[in-house]
């Protein structure tokens, strides 16, 4: 619960708070991203690979790995998300909830 400058109580979460301010979708998308990228990064170590071997079983480019985990980057493909994916002997699952 938040309280108000008028000193009224509301029952009003974060989310609400960035949904009322067109920046929920946005967010969650970022955090997509990273939980994705993360998750990568930690396979990647656990396979020994570097990024430029990991652009190599990706069948691209060091530089298009570096927009993966660019948090600034928000444009990445599920194409790119599914390469990365099975790079590392993962699949990409996506739920609709």
């Amino acid at each position: 619960m938040g309280q108000h400058k008028n000193g009224s109580v509301s029952d009003e979460t974060f989310d609400d708070f960035l949904a009322e301010h067109g920046l929920l979708q946005s967010c969650e998308n970022h955090a997509i991203k990273e939980m994705f990228a993360e998750q990568i990064a930690i396979e990647m170590k656990d396979h020994g690979l570097t990024k430029s071997a990991m652009a190599e079983r990706m069948h691209t480019s060091r530089r298009q790995l570096d927009r993966l985990f660019d948090p600034a980057v928000q444009s990445v493909t599920l194409d790119t998300l599914r390469k990365a994916a099975s790079a590392v002997g993962r699949t990409l699952r996506i739920e609709l909830i």
